[in-house]
């Protein structure tokens, strides 16, 4: 999930009882929250690089043992040689309660990051496995809105906060409206949601109702998890029965989420011989589209083979997950050029996008 998603989860979880357990609990779950992504500094080192160690080392199981272990011991010296040093009559914060909190927080980064289709190395670094939860879209504004309301009561006291949140809103609020693919329904929903946020806001929440108003939120946020997840078992049986249908048997599905549309997927079929990709629309006609052609899977040849132990792309190799491959050739060579059907079409043409990259293989 994005940054956003992850630190209001943080905040979201502080707004309930658990942010009274003890000093610096709110800053322990919210760093908590985002500390995995660590690994983001390694964007310096190159795109490629950055997709090689992303969602990593510091995702996995060994990371979720010790990063709780090396916040809470930096929230303790924080506490002590710094917060308590400047105000000697400050409570302490209780190492027990900062520990718990800080698992909770960092444990919430790499269950949120499997929910959607990009995967994360939960057993890192002993298995370099990829695990996909393939639930939930990677920038959800549902997710913003059910984990932001709460947040919102509590931190926006001030001009610059209130001005913040206003910016916010209204960027969310246009990624939900102005995106072609998002139903009537969908945006109808969304806004009724940003105005119950406003006129809560206006009328006022005190600390308790806040605390009532968090724990809701956070079981609205689950609930919609299960609908999600619901769905996706909807999508998969109907795929399965419509490639049936055409003698075709799959031996793997990924259901893609769609931007901000709950009711529709795209699901990625991928059978012994072709990749299908079909439009799954979950209310409504045509309940199955197919969005192309089927594409076939062909084994790698010798001038791919090449290009895929080419170091300009070993983390996108080591990434991708339904590949294709087209060769070009060119004057004194060959221009190989990778496709994953998670985020491009099969005639997608090289460029920008995360999904697709490119090797040049000289003549030998």
């Amino acid at each position: 999930m994005d940054p956003i998603a992850h630190t209001l989860a943080g905040a979201t979880l502080a707004q309930t009882r658990l942010g009274k357990t003890t000093p610096l609990a709110t800053a322990t779950l919210v760093i908590g929250a985002n500390l995995p992504d660590i690994d983001a500094v390694t964007t310096f080192l190159g795109s490629d690089t950055s997709l090689y160690l992303r969602r990593g080392v510091t995702h996995g199981v060994a990371a979720m043992v010790i990063l709780p272990l090396l916040l809470t011991a930096g929230v303790m010296a924080f506490d002590r040689f710094i917060r308590r040093r400047r105000a000697p009559d400050k409570e302490p914060i209780r190492p027990a309660a900062v520990l718990g909190l800080s698992y909770l927080g960092v444990l919430s980064h790499p269950f949120l990051d499997w929910l959607n289709t990009y995967g994360v190395r939960l057993l890192m670094p002993f298995d370099g496995r990829w695990f996909y939860g393939d639930t939930l879209f990677i920038i959800d504004p549902w997710v913003w809105l059910l984990l932001g309301a709460t947040v919102v009561f509590s931190y926006s006291r001030t001009k610059l906060s209130k001005t913040a949140w206003i910016l916010f809103a209204l960027g969310a609020s246009a990624l939900v409206t102005l995106v072609p693919i998002v139903p009537l329904a969908a945006k109808v929903l969304w806004w009724i949601g940003v105005a119950v946020v406003v006129a809560l806001r206006l009328r006022g929440v005190d600390e308790r109702e806040n605390q009532i108003l968090a724990v809701v939120c956070v079981a609205a946020f689950c609930v919609y998890l299960a609908a999600m997840m619901a769905g996706n078992d909807l999508a998969r049986q109907g795929v399965q029965d419509y490639l049936d249908d055409q003698d075709a048997l799959a031996t793997e599905l990924m259901t893609g989420p769609l931007p901000a549309n709950p009711f529709a997927r795209e699901v990625l079929a991928v059978t012994d011989t072709h990749y299908h990709g079909i439009r799954v629309r979950l209310v409504g006609e045509p309940r199955f589209e197919p969005i192309y052609d089927p594409v076939p899977i062909e084994p790698p040849d010798e001038i791919v083979s090449r290009a895929l132990v080419h170091d300009g792309v070993r983390g996108f190799v080591n990434w991708v997950r339904f590949p294709t491959y087209e060769v070009r050739e060119l004057d004194q060579g060959y221009q190989v050029i990778i496709r994953d059907l998670r985020y491009v079409r099969p005639d997608a043409e090289p460029g920008q996008a995360i999904g697709i990259a490119t090797v040049l293989i000289p003549d030998e």
